[in-house]
């Protein structure tokens, strides 16, 4: 696992991505991006490599002999992740693969009009850039920014296309991303028919709940933020946070930091505490 560095930062609009001649450096960022809510991510050295022990816990590495992964994760490079930046740019070709080892990540898109949509969060374990593992050479649907300061493994497509013809066992891995994805899509679809604010957040609490939700003793556990349920179900922070004391009270869920215990979701569609 090599760390990057001796990468430019990035000045501001109308300026370019400088390299140093020496660094062999490739980068998912080829042009400049003007809107002043995007910043382009400047890669530098992490302070700490990730561990293997704790990059083994993803479950893109899993059910691999310890000599397969020691080529995989010697293949990658090392980078450092800077909050508020875009790591890969819809549009662009789909030349790196991410696997995000610390921080969190957030994708968007955006439309013609120029408004950003923002959808799935991403947290330390998942993949970004997943169009790279695709036969054919392809572009990037969405967006990436990073949210917290982090790192993560870069792979160049060719790299990481070798290495899934070398261990098929990570193209495996990936599907259960890939299911992921489309769990958040069908719960954001559902959303868009409901009438209420009310039916909206229920329906992606229920559609989430069948996709990506854990199995526990007292119900169902859901990965997931306030501000991740408002954007899915398209509402505001505030009617979410609403929402989910009044399902507090009535023992539909039960909230703590980052995640929910869906108990009883037939309550999720009852009016009143």
């Amino acid at each position: 696992m090599r760390l990057e560095s001796n990468v430019a930062p990035f000045a501001g609009k109308g300026s370019t991505l400088k390299r140093s001649p020496k660094a062999r450096l490739t980068t998912s960022i080829h042009r400049t991006i003007s809107r002043p809510s995007l910043h382009v991510i400047s890669h530098g050295p992490s302070r700490e490599a990730t561990s293997a022990s704790r990059v083994a816990k993803s479950r893109f590495l899993s059910g691999l002999s310890q000599s397969a992964l020691e080529s995989i994760l010697n293949a990658a490079r090392q980078r450092r992740l800077q909050a508020k930046s875009v790591i890969l740019q819809q549009g662009d070709r789909a030349d790196h693969f991410f696997l995000l080892t610390s921080g969190y990540a957030r994708l968007f898109y955006i439309t013609q009009e120029g408004r950003k949509v923002l959808l799935r969060w991403l947290a330390p374990g998942e993949i970004l850039g997943g169009a790279a593992l695709l036969p054919y050479a392809s572009t990037y649907l969405v967006s990436t920014e990073i949210v917290k300061d982090g790192t993560a493994l870069v792979w160049h497509r060719d790299a990481i296309r070798e290495l899934v013809h070398r261990y098929p066992r990570l193209l495996d891995n990936a599907l259960p991303y890939v299911h992921d994805h489309l769990s958040w899509f069908l719960a954001a679809q559902v959303a868009l028919v409901s009438n209420s604010a009310r039916e909206r957040l229920a329906n992606v609490l229920l559609s989430l709940s069948q996709g990506i939700g854990h199995a526990a003793s007292t119900g169902i556990v859901l990965d997931i933020t306030n501000e991740q349920l408002a954007n899915a179900a398209n509402i505001t922070p505030f009617t979410t946070s609403r929402l989910i004391s009044e399902w507090r009270r009535n023992g539909a869920l039960v909230k703590t930091r980052g995640k929910i215990l869906l108990r009883e979701p037939q309550k999720l569609f009852c009016n009143g505490a």
